[in-house]
């Protein structure tokens, strides 16, 4: 099989946006609308992928890693120039390149495959991705001959009334015979309104050489919507979410309300789990089979286990078990690690611990910085105070202990295992194993004291 490439145009600025955000990293379920293209690019195994950078050339790099090889175009001069930023890299390869424009997250690979497979199979010198819209105003319209072979390309404001008609429109994704793309790019010219070297132009040199130029019609225009202003980022959001949750549904997972569902692209969802309304799934989330999240609930970076429930809660970056209860109204902050059969109650925040299997801690309480073990109780209104001020501290709770209601555990202290907390206790020493620990001033009863109150108030 023939070497293949890609090239992702992705250096404009995108003023349209109106952002002080780089165009291509506004987010699309949650990932970069570039990421989208290049993840979608990788899955094909290519020889190189070569991403065009120019405004935010950093930010784009730190974004997509070492899954992109990078050009730099300092000076915005059009797509032909863009593209030309790739010849040291390149330059002189044997192969087909696919040129995708980095604004364009619905894309899919299966579309890119099949524009490359039709190119290769073909023997084109060019072939154009198009797409058949009801409404192509706007859009470059693809004219064939009898053939079926392209015969041009025509601009919207250039088209006659009856090339007008046609509805099938250039996406703006080319592939090219490599060599023959990079000899050419230097006969583009910029004589034009904005003075740029356009890509398209190099379809109008081969055509003019003989060269066989095709055009490859996609069955889903929605897949070539280019994002250029913030109301194309929402179509774009609609039409991806509309896509994963389809795609999760399918694989036997119950959304219960699709249009006020959200899950991010990189989501992981097991079989017989469901979604109430109301939920968002960011980031990385892995969540196991049989368990039911929402409404209402917020998910970010994190792995839930199998049977577990949350409701009307948010869990960020942690890790939760298997038949875990969480919520209503809990926060699962970041650095967490709550292990199996655990119940997380209302109004409950957990930071930076660990909760052993069985754990409970039911209404009203904050753990931070804490190791807490198995079948631990911690009672209404409990709370690790963990900070001074100036540093964190830890606290321990080992397995079985008992922390009654309306305690503060003062670290660095260690409540050991099977000990008892009494009720309204502040505790700032260790409690050993098995003991009974009760720290709270005596209760002192002034027998007649209120009527002394209430004759003075009146």
């Amino acid at each position: 099989m023939t070497n293949r490439y890609a090239v992702i145009l992705a250096a404009g600025q995108g003023t349209r946006m109106k952002s002080s955000l780089y165009k291509v990293l506004h987010p699309v379920c949650g990932k970069p609308m570039v990421e989208h293209v290049v993840d979608q690019l990788r899955t094909l195994n290519l020889d190189s992928i070569v991403t065009i950078v120019g405004h935010g050339a950093e930010m784009v790099k730190t974004q997509l890693g070492d899954r992109s090889l990078y050009a730099l175009q300092e000076e915005q001069l059009g797509t032909a120039h863009a593209v030309m930023q790739a010849d040291s890299v390149l330059k002189d390869k044997k192969g087909t390149t696919i040129v995708v424009c980095g604004d364009t997250p619905l894309i899919t690979s299966e579309t890119i495959e099949a524009v490359l497979n039709y190119h290769d199979q073909n023997e084109a010198k060019a072939t154009i991705l198009t797409a058949h819209t009801d409404n192509p105003t706007g859009y470059g319209r693809i004219v064939r001959n009898e053939e079926g072979h392209v015969l041009k390309i025509v601009e919207h404001k250039d088209a006659t009334e009856q090339e007008r008609e046609i509805g099938e429109i250039n996406t703006g994704t080319y592939c090219f015979d490599n060599e023959l793309l990079f000899s050419v790019l230097s006969q583009v010219s910029n004589d034009n309104v904005q003075g740029e070297y356009y890509l398209p132009d190099v379809i109008e040199i081969l055509q003019s050489k003989g060269e066989k130029v095709l055009a490859y019609q996609t069955d889903d225009f929605a897949e070539t919507l280019g994002v250029n202003d913030r109301y194309a980022l929402s179509q774009a959001e609609a039409t991806m979410r509309a896509r994963i949750n389809k795609k999760h549904m399918l694989n036997g997972v119950t959304i219960q309300d699709p249009a006020n569902t959200y899950i991010s692209a990189d989501a992981e969802i097991g079989r017989d789990t469901v979604l109430l309304p109301g939920v968002v799934i960011n980031g990385k989330v892995s969540i196991g089979e049989r368990s039911v999240i929402g409404p209402h609930s917020e998910l970010k970076d994190c792995q839930i286990g199998e049977e577990t429930t949350i409701r009307q809660s948010v869990v960020h970056d942690s890790e939760v078990g298997n038949k875990v209860n969480i919520g209503p109204f809990a926060h699962i902050r970041p650095q967490s690690s709550i292990g199996d059969e655990v119940r997380v109650g209302n109004f409950v925040e957990i930071k930076k611990s660990t909760f052993g299997k069985g754990s409970k801690a039911s209404h009203l309480s904050y753990i931070g910085d804490a190791e807490v073990g198995k079948d631990v109780n911690l009672g209404c209104g409990s709370i690790t105070v963990n900070y001074d001020g100036k540093n964190k501290f830890l606290t321990k709770i080992e397995d079985g202990a008992f922390v009654g209601c309306n305690s503060n555990l003062i670290a660095p202290v260690t409540v050991g295992s099977g000990a008892y907390v009494a009720a309204g206790s502040t505790i700032t020493d260790d409690v050993p194993g098995e003991a009974l620990s009760i720290a709270r001033a005596k209760q002192v009863n002034k027998e007649g004291y209120a009527n002394k109150i209430n004759n003075k108030k009146s």
